[in-house]
Parts: structure tokens; C-alpha cells; sequence
């Protein structure tokens, strides 16, 4: 165990201080030639880096969506998957590509797999293509019906076959385990523990039941605006990193996550999309005010677990406040009241 750990620290310590030098040296290393142009594209999980490669082939080719001499560097922050997790989320796009469906799956290496380490701290990373796009503000109604026919698409796919080691978003793993850990490591201060505490552990045994009845399956998991981008030939959705076993429906209040009159309908709309692609399970719109509840506790925890990177510290300087946790315990007692008023199944 301590030898796990100290591995962890060192490669923690490469991935705080990855430099240019360090990433052109990896991409070499796995048998491509750069020309030396190295850019930092932002990311808190990972790290991510836009590289410039020397070509053999230079002549211009055909209008495509990606940059021909420009690569996506993703390092994997350690310590997070595992091979066989990352891999699987490889295989997904991998899959949806097969079919046709926009989506960025990882190149080859020259030597072989979608996979590589670092050579001396034996970080994984991996090479996407450089697809240009631009992330929608908001989406237009005919873009609501674009977006969900893809994601009913790309659902249909994460459901031909299941994912042995992701995780499984329920309230288990998105709500106790994370209060155990935020419980375990003090990270929230007495004042608001009580409170905090109680609110999680209701919130999951309130939704419990309706986890225990949806079905679940591979999906995007962090599936907002964000991740979406659109260019000449349409839609396509980025960063599957946060892919877990989990009802489809958490990639469809993400993409609409109001409440109001105007996001239900713009939400139904995204369904008639989707439900031109597959079914959808209407039964499973009651879980999205406990999956936004997990989401708020999964967020917290999140940022705990990277406190040491020392990006984060400078990202979230309010973290650990009276304020936050002010706020925080509010919303998830506020969300409880959320839930109480769904009827039971």
C-alpha cells in the first residue's frame, strides 16, 4: 500500500508540473514527430494540450472538420480510472464513430492502441483529433430536436452493450460515498455538519427507490452545454471522461436543467428528437431533482479530492467558507423539499 502511494504522489507531482517540454516528449516518445508549437487548452480533470505534428504528407486535403497537422493531448489525471476504464470509455467513441455518429474518438498510436504512458511517471494519455466548433449559448428549437435525436443515437449505442468498471451513477456512489469522504476528511465545518449530513442521507433514501426501478446504461454522465459544440456539419458532443452506467435521463436535464415553463417545453422538444431515435422512459423524469441534488454533492467532493492540485486552490478560493457551505447546505435542504413533492412510486 504505501509503495501505491507513493507511486501516486510522484505521478502527481509530473502531472502538476507537465511543461510543453514534457508533453512534446511524450507525443515523441510514442512515435510521432512534433514541430514544437505546444498550446494549453482548459481542463480541471485532465490535463489537455493542442500540439502541432510534422507531416509527411503535407498536400491539401479535402474539407474536413479536422485539423490535419493538430492533435488533442489528454494526460489523465492519475489516480482517477484505470486502463480498463479509460478504455472503455475509448471503446464507446469508438463505437459511436462506427456507426457514424459525430463523436471524437481517439486516434491510433503508430505503435499500436488509443492508450499510452508517460515514460517515467507512467501517466496515461491519449491522441484525439483537432475538430474545430463553437459551444451554443443556447439552443434554437430546431437545434433542440438536432441535439436530441444524437443524443437518442448516442444512447442507443451505450445501450447495445454494458461497461463492466464505470461507474455507477446512483445515490450511493454520488451521495454516501462522497459524504463519507467529505465526513471523514473534516472538510465540513461543525456549524454545518449536522445539517448537511441529515439533508444527503434523506435525499438518498428518498430516491433510492427510484433508482432501484430505472434502467441504467452507458452515457455521457456531463452532458451540459458546455460539452456541446456545433460546426458546418452539425452538432457533436466532447469530453467523455465523465461517462458512467447511469439512466439516460441525466444527459437530458443537463442539457435543459431549468425548471420553469420554458424549459419544460424546450426539454419536451429535445425528447421529440430523441424519441424519433428510441424510446425514451417517461417514469424517469421524476429522478432529476435527485440527480441535480447527487450532482451538487458529487461537485463538492470533487473539488475536495483535487484540493492538493494547485489549480484548484486559485479556481475555487471561496471553497470551504462559511458562505459555501452556507449555500451549499441551503440548496440541498432546498432540493429535499424538491423531492418530497415528486409522488412516490
Amino acid at each position: 500500500m504505501t509503495m501505491i502511494k507513493t507511486d501516486l504522489k510522484a505521478q502527481d507531482g509530473f502531472f502538476f508540473e507537465l511543461t510543453p517540454d514534457r508533453v512534446l516528449d511524450a507525443v515523441e516518445t510514442s512515435g510521432l514527430r512534433c514541430t514544437g508549437r505546444c498550446f494549453t487548452l482548459n481542463s480541471f480533470e485532465n490535463r489537455v494540450y493542442d500540439v502541432e505534428l510534422e507531416l509527411e504528407d503535407d498536400s491539401p486535403t479535402q474539407k474536413s472538420a479536422y485539423h490535419q497537422n493538430r492533435r488533442v493531448v489528454k494526460f489523465y489525471r492519475p489516480g482517477r480510472w484505470s486502463k480498463s476504464q479509460i478504455l472503455e470509455e475509448h471503446e464507446f467513441l469508438g463505437q459511436l464513430q462506427d456507426r457514424e455518429i459525430p463523436a471524437i474518438a481517439p486516434l491510433v498510436f503508430p505503435r499500436g492502441g488509443t492508450l499510452q504512458n508517460t515514460k517515467d511517471s507512467q501517466i496515461h494519455f491519449a491522441l484525439f483529433p483537432k475538430v474545430g466548433g463553437r459551444a451554443p449559448d443556447e439552443l434554437s428549437d430546431e437545434q433542440l430536436l438536432r441535439v436530441g435525436r444524437l443524443l437518442g443515437r448516442i444512447h442507443a449505442v451505450g445501450a447495445s452493450q454494458p461497461a463492466h468498471d464505470r461507474v455507477k451513477l446512483d445515490p450511493q456512489s454520488y451521495g454516501v460515498k462522497n459524504l463519507e469522504f467529505l465526513l471523514s476528511g473534516n472538510w465540513i465545518p461543525l456549524e454545518f455538519q449536522g445539517r448537511y449530513q441529515r439533508a444527503v442521507e434523506q435525499i438518498c433514501t428518498l430516491s433510492q427507490a427510484w433508482f432501484d426501478q430505472a434502467q441504467t446504461q452507458r452515457i455521457h454522465g456531463d452532458c451540459h452545454l458546455g460539452n456541446l459544440m456545433w460546426n458546418d456539419w452539425g452538432p457533436f458532443f466532447l469530453d467523455f471522461d465523465d461517462m458512467v452506467i447511469g439512466p439516460p435521463v441525466q444527459d437530458v436535464w443537463l442539457l435543459v436543467p431549468g425548471r420553469d415553463s420554458e424549459a419544460i417545453r424546450q426539454r419536451e422538444i429535445l425528447l421529440e428528437g430523441y424519441r424519433q431515435m428510441r424510446d425514451f422512459d417517461e417514469s424517469s423524469l421524476r429522478l432529476i431533482e435527485s440527480l441535480r441534488a447527487l450532482r451538487y454533492i458529487h461537485y463538492t467532493a470533487w473539488i475536495a479530492r483535487r484540493w492538493s492540485d494547485p489549480a484548484f486552490p486559485q479556481a475555487f478560493p471561496h471553497f470551504g467558507s462559511h458562505q459555501y457551505w452556507n449555500k451549499e447546505v441551503e440548496d440541498l435542504e432546498s432540493q429535499l423539499e424538491w423531492i418530497k413533492e415528486i409522488k412516490r412510486p
